[in-house]
């Protein structure tokens, strides 16, 4: 960095987790969430090969040009937005250098958000390549919901002070809750990652010559719904738990704000199923998709930091 900037700016950049840092933190964690989004309206609005190239948007043009219509600007707004996060995470890494060593459990999560968006254009590139091939657009939504986990993990941890971030899980976390906590993570996982399989199965291929998996829709969406049948009584467990032994206002808010977001998913999931899968219900269960990965994340998180848990908790 001191090789890249004059000494003189690398001293004035942040020393302590301050608010600029924790703003970027949020704003990654926004910005990858939209991006789930914006794709999301590719696929949606059959735009998937607005851009036939890649990382070109034609063979001549870098933009998208009049004669591409909708399709094409909405594939290369989705593509734009890729600066926008790239913006972020190198502001993110920039505001942590002088913390780098102090905080690396901030410095890395923030070097995989960065190293993600590479991993996203080549794996945004395979798709155009292969003409939305339903497996490798998967791929691309899977790398988005490790990413919006890691996010989530970057703006948890910026609210720690240094002691606390270097402490140990705390050892009053019973074995109860941590199980129960971990089996939520689990289970919201495997929701996602059926969900993924579902969505290669189900009509919306971002183009109408776009192949599917061949998968029975009906058959795989029932199996996405079993995990979730044992999600929800899992949350509302931990929820029962937090209130009932008076967990730290934190962790409470933390498995509600789960809770909300499991009944929201799961009610949003049967409603477009049932009505067909119309695009603006499929649109909502991707960003509940998105914003489920982060509840969870922010939960588990929340659950096994020091500060969190009551010492009045002695359920095992």
């Amino acid at each position: 960095m001191t090789q890249l900037f004059p000494a003189s700016a690398v001293a004035r950049l942040p020393r302590t987790v301050s608010t600029p840092v924790r703003g970027l933190a949020v704003a990654s964690l926004i910005s990858q969430i939209l991006i789930v989004v914006t794709g999301g309206a590719v696929r949606l609005t059959a735009s998937g090969l607005g851009c036939p190239e890649w990382p070109r948007c034609t063979a001549d043009s870098v933009v998208a040009t009049p004669e591409m219509g909708i399709h094409g600007a909405i594939e290369f707004g989705n593509r734009t937005l890729t600066f926008l996060l790239t913006a972020i995470a190198v502001a993110m890494l920039i505001s942590l250098w002088n913390l780098r060593k102090s905080r690396r459990d901030l410095f890395v999560p923030a070097v995989v958000l960065l190293a993600g968006i590479p991993a996203q254009a080549v794996v945004g590139g395979i798709t155009v390549l292969t003409q939305l091939n339903p497996w490798v657009v998967g791929w691309h939504f899977i790398i988005s919901m490790v990413l919006i986990a890691v996010a989530t993990v970057l703006v948890n941890r910026t609210r720690l002070s240094p002691e606390e971030a270097a402490a140990d899980r705390n050892p009053r976390a019973t074995p109860l809750l941590r199980q129960l906590l971990a089996a939520a993570a689990v289970l919201a996982t495997a929701a996602i990652l059926l969900g993924v399989v579902v969505t290669g199965s189900g009509p919306h291929a971002g183009d109408a010559g776009a192949a599917r998996n061949n998968l029975d829709p009906d058959l795989m969406t029932r199996i996405h719904a079993a995990p979730v049948y044992l999600l929800v009584p899992t949350v509302l467990i931990l929820v029962f738990l937090a209130y009932r032994y008076r967990l730290a206002d934190r962790l409470r808010i933390a498995l509600v704000l789960l809770a909300v977001t499991v009944l929201a998913q799961g009610a949003i999931g049967y409603a477009q199923h049932f009505l067909h899968l119309p695009i603006a219900l499929v649109a909502l269960h991707m960003l509940g998709a998105s914003v489920l990965t982060a509840a969870t994340a922010h939960a588990v998180f929340t659950g096994f930091t020091r500060r969190t848990l009551d010492t009045r908790l002695t359920l095992d």
